[in-house]
C-alpha cells in the first residue's frame, strides 16, 4: 500500500512539474502596440545608415605642427533610393569637410561606400550626401508631414548612439516650434522637441511617426552631461523638403539679407545698425548708431535712440522680438516686397510704412 501511494505521489508531481519544464511552443504574446513598433522597425531600419568621418587636427601638445587624424560617427537617413541620397546633420561631417578628410557610409546590409557632398545649409544644420558606389537594395524612408504633428503624439528615433548600430527609441512630441542655438551661435528654428532618447551618434537619424514616416531629422540634445536627458530636437521634414531642391541644384540655400542688425528692447525690436549699400540702407531705415563723417583719421558713431526705427509690423503682423522679425522675413517670397511698419524711437513714436526687397544671398 505504501509503495502504491508513493507511485501515485510521484505521478502527480510529474503532472504538476511538467509545465514548468515544458519547452515554449510559439512566440511570446505581444500587444498590438508592441507588434506595430516591431513592424515599423523592420520596415524602416534599413533606411538608416552609419556615417564614419575622418578629419585632421593639429595636436596642441606637440612641439612641432603635428597633424593627427580624428574619427567621428553619426547617422544618416536615405531619402531617395534611386539617386542614393542621404540626409544628415552638417555638424556630423563638418570637421571632415573643413580639414579635407573623408566621409564613409555603411548600410544596414554591411556594405560600405565613400560619400560625396551634394550640398549643405548651416542655418538648418542639414547636409545632403550621395552614396558614391552603386550599391543595390538601397531603401528610402517615406516622407511624412511635420505640419500635422501634435504635442503628445508618439514618435520613434532610429540611429547609431555611441556607435550602436540602428538603435530604436520611442517617446512623444514634447513641444513644437522650438529655437535653440548651436555651439557656433547659429539659431536653429521651428524644431521638434521630443523625449525619445537621443544621444551622441543619433544626429542625422530619422524621427518617425507611428506609421514609420519621416517627420524630422534628429539634430541635437539639451543636456549638461552630454547624454540623453529627455530633451532632444529634430529639424522638421517640411523645412528640409523646402530647401532640398535648391540644395540638389546649387549645393546651398540662398536666404534673405536685410543688411541690418536688430536688438530687442522693452518696446520691441529696434534697428541698431545698417550696412552701407544694403537693402535696409537703401530702404531708408534709420538705425540707432549712425556714422560720424569726419576727416580721414577721425571717424566714429553717434547714438540716437529717439530718431531710430523700431520694427512694429511686418507684412501687417505685429512683431515683438528680433526673432519674430527674422521669421517673417524668412517666410517671404523671393520676388516679394516686404512691408514694414516702423515707429520712431519706440511704440509711441511717429509711424511710417516702407517696402523693401531683401537681398537673397
Amino acid at each position: 500500500m505504501t509503495r502504491l501511494r508513493l507511485i501515485v505521489v510521484l505521478a502527480l508531481s510529474f503532472v504538476v512539474l511538467k509545465p514548468l519544464f515544458a519547452q515554449p511552443t510559439g512566440a511570446a504574446s505581444r500587444t498590438p502596440e508592441e507588434q506595430r513598433t516591431i513592424d515599423l522597425y523592420k520596415r524602416v531600419n534599413r533606411s538608416v545608415v552609419f556615417i564614419a568621418t575622418r578629419s585632421y587636427v593639429l595636436d596642441p601638445f606637440a612641439f612641432f605642427d603635428d597633424i593627427k587624424p580624428q574619427e567621428g560617427t553619426g547617422s544618416g537617413t536615405i531619402v531617395d533610393a534611386q539617386a542614393r541620397l542621404v540626409v544628415t546633420n552638417l555638424h556630423v561631417i563638418e570637421d571632415a569637410l573643413r580639414s579635407g578628410g573623408s566621409v564613409e557610409i555603411m548600410l544596414a546590409s554591411g556594405q560600405g561606400s565613400k560619400a560625396t557632398l551634394v550640398g549643405y545649409d548651416p542655418e538648418s544644420d542639414i547636409a545632403v550626401l550621395k552614396i558614391a558606389e552603386a550599391i543595390p537594395d538601397v531603401v528610402a524612408v517615406p516622407f511624412g508631414d511635420s505640419s500635422k504633428l501634435e504635442v503628445g503624439q508618439r514618435v520613434y528615433a532610429i540611429g547609431n548612439p555611441f556607435g550602436l548600430y540602428r538603435s530604436l527609441t520611442s517617446g512623444i512630441v514634447s513641444s513644437l516650434e522650438r529655437t535653440m542655438k548651436t555651439s557656433t551661435g547659429t539659431a536653429l528654428r521651428d524644431l521638434i522637441q521630443t523625449d525619445a532618447a537621443i544621444n551622441p551618434g543619433n544626429s542625422g537619424g530619422p524621427l518617425l511617426d507611428s506609421d514609420g514616416r519621416l517627420v524630422g531629422i534628429n539634430t541635437a540634445i539639451l543636456s549638461q552631461s552630454g547624454s540623453s536627458a529627455g530633451i532632444g530636437f529634430a529639424v522638421p521634414i517640411n523645412s528640409i523638403r523646402r530647401i532640398l531642391p535648391e540644395l540638389l541644384q546649387t549645393g546651398k540655400v540662398r536666404r534673405p539679407r536685410m543688411g541690418w542688425q536688430l536688438v530687442d528692447t522693452d518696446q520691441g525690436p529696434m534697428v541698431l545698425r545698417v550696412a552701407p549699400g544694403g537693402a535696409a540702407a537703401e530702404g531708408g531705415i534709420v538705425p540707432v548708431e549712425r556714422p560720424i563723417q569726419g576727416n580721414a583719421f577721425v571717424r566714429g558713431y553717434r547714438e540716437d535712440v529717439d530718431g531710430a526705427d523700431l520694427i512694429y509690423k511686418v507684412n501687417g503682423v505685429r512683431v515683438r522680438s528680433r526673432d519674430e522679425v527674422e521669421d517673417a522675413i524668412r517666410r517671404s517670397n523671393r520676388s516679394e516686397r516686404i512691408t514694414f511698419v516702423l515707429r520712431k524711437g519706440g511704440v509711441y513714436g511717429r509711424e511710417r510704412e516702407v517696402q523693401i526687397v531683401p537681398r537673397w544671398e
